[in-house]
Parts: structure tokens; C-alpha cells; sequence
């Protein structure tokens, strides 16, 4: 499966379910095993076990494999190994403390994160057009407006 799709059916998964704080990192320049690092949080451990089912699902739905799943007997950190991306969903408190983003992030992927529909509508799960798959720029900071240019 294409690594964009692949990215897009976990992150619609997620979303399926609420993950909190969603991040995609591009890892193939760390690490030949896998191209992307996924992390997300969940609120509880009955959370991160359905945000762990919902990717599995989703993934094994769209035609890929799941090489295996970790730590979903206790849920505070649940692994989903999905081959070319491998997904971290920690509870809060466990995400600050291991900070994964420190290790793996240096390459953020800037992709479409949906927002609520209060209407219930459906997502695409395929990839967005405009989706980039090489590291997020750096944000700029506006510019801060002086006395001069209020006047």
C-alpha cells in the first residue's frame, strides 16, 4: 500500500475514534524498517485500546497488514505495527514523559486533520491532493504591529 494512503486510513481511524494531538513523522532517512511514525493520544486506557482496534480495522479494511499489536492488555501505551508505519497511542501523561516527538519527530508530514462535522457528514479516506509527504515548513510568527502602524 502506498505510504500516503497507508498514513491516511490510520489518521481517519483515529479521528473515527477522537484521538487527542495527532502527529505524522517521516522516519525513512532514521531508520530503514519503517517510513513513518504515527503518535496520538487517548484519554483512558479503554481509549487507546479502541484507537489501536480502529487502526487495525481500518488498515486491514483498505488491503493492509497488520505485523502486530503491543501493550494493549494494560492501554496506557498501545503499539500498532502497521509495516511501513508504526502508530504510538499513549495516555497523556505517558506521551509527555517519553516525548517521542524528541526522537522521531525532526520531520513532521503536514497532513489534513478532519475537523468534527456536527452534521455527521463523511471523510475521504484517500489521500488529499495537496498533502505533502516531505517535512511541515516552519511556522512564522506574524509580525508584531507597532505603535506606528496602528495609527
Amino acid at each position: 500500500m502506498d505510504i500516503r494512503k497507508l498514513q491516511r486510513v490510520i489518521v481517519d481511524a483515529l479521528e473515527d475514534v477522537k484521538a487527542q494531538d495527532i502527529k505524522v513523522f517521516n522516519t525513512s532517512h532514521l531508520t530503514a524498517l519503517f517510513d513513518r511514525v504515527i503518535v496520538a493520544s487517548g484519554t483512558s486506557n479503554r481509549q487507546t485500546k479502541a484507537l489501536a482496534s480502529s487502526v487495525r480495522e481500518g488498515v486491514k479494511e483498505a488491503g493492509g497488514d497488520i505485523v502486530s499489536t503491543e501493550g494493549e492488555d494494560i492501554g496506557e501505551w498501545v503499539l500498532v505495527d502497521c509495516g511501513d508505519a508504526i502508530v504510538h497511542i499513549l495516555q497523556p501523561a505517558l506521551r509527555q514523559y517519553y516525548n517521542l516527538e524528541e526522537i522521531w519527530g525532526d520531520k513532521p508530514v503536514r497532513i489534513k486533520l478532519s475537523t468534527p462535522d456536527p452534521f455527521g457528514g463523511a471523510r475521504s479516506s484517500e489521500p488529499d491532493e495537496d498533502e505533502e509527504d516531505e517535512e511541515a515548513p516552519a511556522v512564522k510568527k506574524p509580525a508584531r504591529k507597532t505603535a506606528a502602524r496602528r495609527k
